[in-house]
């Protein structure tokens, strides 16, 4: 341990101390009743109004059961393209604007010279890394350094 790590023991040792020392403060009166009020709403609300973790079990299974079953028959209906004896004309003019879409993003991904595809992601990767570095450095002189007492 270097001196500045064992001035920065004392110093939080001192700090802690005086800390502990002192007495414990009530909140205020509004904030409280603020806060036991809501832990009363939330505790009055009925299940499927809560947070998912916080459902029955028999529920949570059943959510999750229906939901793969709709992601499988989705999957199926798009290809078959049908639903029982009823075509999906409905759906021509969006799977048609989609293919349209990506043939032309196809058309113009193959008018781009390779050098240059290479060089686009070269230039990527690069801001990347400095976006990361500038990011390290910020947070090493906005947040760390006042702690090491710089």
């Amino acid at each position: 341990m270097n001196e500045r790590e064992k001035s920065a023991d004392r110093l939080e040792q001192q700090v802690d101390r005086v800390l502990s020392n002192l007495p414990l403060r009530r909140a205020p009166a509004a904030l409280e009743q603020a806060v036991l009020g809501e832990i009363a709403r939330r505790a009055a609300l009925p299940w499927y109004r809560r947070s998912f973790g916080q459902w029955p079990i028999p529920a949570r299974v059943a959510f999750l059961v229906t939901s793969v079953a709709l992601i499988v028959l989705s999957v199926l209906a798009s290809s078959l393209n049908t639903f029982g004896a009823v075509p999906l004309s409905w759906s021509r003019p969006a799977v048609t604007g989609v293919s349209t879409l990506f043939g032309s993003a196809a058309v113009v991904a193959r008018a781009i010279p390779p050098a240059w595809l290479y060089l686009g992601l070269g230039f990527g990767a690069v801001l990347y890394v400095l976006m990361f570095g500038l990011g390290a450095f910020a947070y090493r002189t906005l947040y760390l350094a006042p702690l090491n007492g710089r």
